[in-house]
């Protein structure tokens, strides 16, 4: 993915100039963190805040594990223009409350500042280091929205009404179909047009989220989280029926639409490339790749989809001293599998092999780039524990939590205070298994069976200090994304 102007290009030049030269004398790394709906992106922000603030067990993190980490505390919002990640609510949320927080819906910023002693022994005797990490939250919705930039009007409008084709959803999907084919695109400019056709699109974009196989929304993401651009002509554009190779007619329908999608790629998608995307240096994608297996190998698919796509708008590499001064690259990229308490341990191992075949392609681009790339099971917060469970002569691994109110398993309504063991059931050995091809069925929806469990209740230590949060593998990703930073 380019910027599209010289005018971008250099702005972002100057803007990196200016914080590589402020790094000089506070060194900082500017960290991403996406993932579809519901990946648990807020937890895992939250998750590793608590941990570093509060000093959490994280053995795999090697500065923790070798107490060379002093301390670690939040900073003000270094972007005034930028929604402050509201750590202490979601902090209280999961701690004093035990639910979890309510999931991204917009771009939002932490600073924390970590204080560490030097591994080298020139390091040591210099003094205590410190190292600034700008935590950037987004939705991973509105990555997608990063392919309108390689597309005009009329090939985003034969891509939307090709997938429209495919898979129409339900009967928002045929009336938007229907008013499309009715539609003459020569026909004049109508405000009045423009917002009625916008409003079926815009059903029919929240249609096809609600389908139990897509995992996630088609661009533009902001018809399904319009914040303060609600009404706006910005979002009062839709797909139409194009004539191949005809340039739309001043004045015209189509014309309409054109300007408003060029508006929405110049107003919406630029700058959030411009400001926030392209500036990252470390890069967590979280995937729930459970919620995929539990709808089948439709989901499956489709969530390889998507994550192709999305990797496809990410700036990997590696830059030299000079070209690192006026310009950033996604040097390390994790993919994570989150929701690893879901499942018994044994199972952690094969949950990696899936999640390895989904993003395949994008992580051997990445690589070829020379960026570093990584896969991880894990779970920021560990709600459930291990347990074994007897069925009939038969000792199953299972686990063990409190599940939702309201959740429903084996027909029993939950009230969020009863503990269970449930044995989940097991992955296959081979990950190609899941998607559903050559011939292969795949996992039939329901096969496996997972349900919601309630955050875990944190008990006291000795000296009776309420423990930290506890997590699977949260110190591994900790060390693999700032680890290096930390030496």
């Amino acid at each position: 993915m380019r910027l599209s102007t010289f005018t971008d290009e250099a702005r972002l030049a100057l803007e990196t100039l200016v914080e590589r030269a402020q790094e000089i004398a506070r060194p900082g790394v500017r960290l991403g963190v996406t993932g579809l709906s519901r990946a648990g992106k807020t937890v895992f922000i939250t998750a590793l805040v608590h941990n570093l603030i509060h000093g959490g067990r994280l053995p795999m993190f090697a500065p923790a594990a070798a107490g060379r980490i002093a301390g670690a505390k939040l900073d003000p919002q270094p972007d005034d223009a930028v929604p402050r990640f509201d750590y202490e609510a979601h902090i209280g949320a999961l701690v004093h409350d035990r639910l979890w927080p309510q999931s991204t819906r917009m771009v939002s910023e932490l600073r924390l500042t970590v204080a560490y002693e030097s591994a080298t022994f020139l390091g040591r005797h210099l003094g205590r280091g410190s190292l600034t990490v700008d935590i950037v939250d987004y939705p991973g919705e509105w990555l997608l929205d990063l392919s309108l930039m390689e597309r005009d009007y009329a090939q985003w409008s034969a891509e939307a009404i090709g997938r429209l084709a495919a898979r129409p959803a339900g009967e928002a999907g045929a009336a938007l179909a229907a008013a499309l084919q009715a539609t003459d695109p020569a026909a004049p400019e109508s405000e009045a047009e423009a917002r009625r056709l916008a409003a079926l699109f815009t059903a029919h974009l929240k249609a096809r989220r609600a389908d139990p196989e897509a995992l996630a929304a088609d661009p533009p993401g902001r018809f399904l989280m319009p914040g303060d651009l609600e009404g706006s002509p910005l979002l009062t554009f839709a797909p139409l029926m194009l004539p191949p190779g005809q340039a739309a007619a001043a004045g015209s329908l189509a014309a309409m639409m054109a300007r408003r999608y060029e508006s929405y790629r110049n107003h919406v998608v630029r700058p959030f490339f411009r400001d926030h995307f392209a500036r990252l240096d470390r890069q967590i994608v979280l995937v729930d790749v459970l919620s995929a297996l539990d709808r089948g190998p439709g989901a499956v698919r489709e969530l390889q989809r998507v994550l192709t796509e999305v990797m496809a708008a990410f700036r990997p590499g590696r830059l030299s001293f000079l070209s690192g001064l006026i310009d950033r690259r996604i040097d390390r990229i994790l993919f994570a599998a989150t929701k690893a308490d879901h499942l018994h341990h044994q199972d952690h191992d094969r949950l990696e092999a899936i999640l390895a075949r989904m993003v395949a392609d994008a992580s051997a681009r990445a690589r070829y780039a020379g960026a570093t790339v990584q896969i991880a099971a894990l779970a920021a917060v560990r709600a459930t524990r291990q347990a074994l469970v007897r069925q009939g002569s038969e000792r199953l691994p299972a686990i063990t939590g409190v599940p939702m109110a309201g959740e429903v398993i084996d027909g029993e309504v939950y009230d969020g205070q009863t503990e269970i063991a449930l044995f989940p059931g097991d992955l296959p050995a081979d990950p190609g298994v899941v998607f559903g091809l050559g011939g292969e069925a795949g996992l039939p929806p329901g096969t496996l069976r997972f349900a919601r469990f309630r955050p875990p209740k944190l008990e006291q230590g000795p000296d009776g200090l309420t423990l930290v949060l506890p997590h699977i593998r949260l110190d591994r990703a900790l060390d693999f994304l700032l680890g290096d930073r930390l030496a």
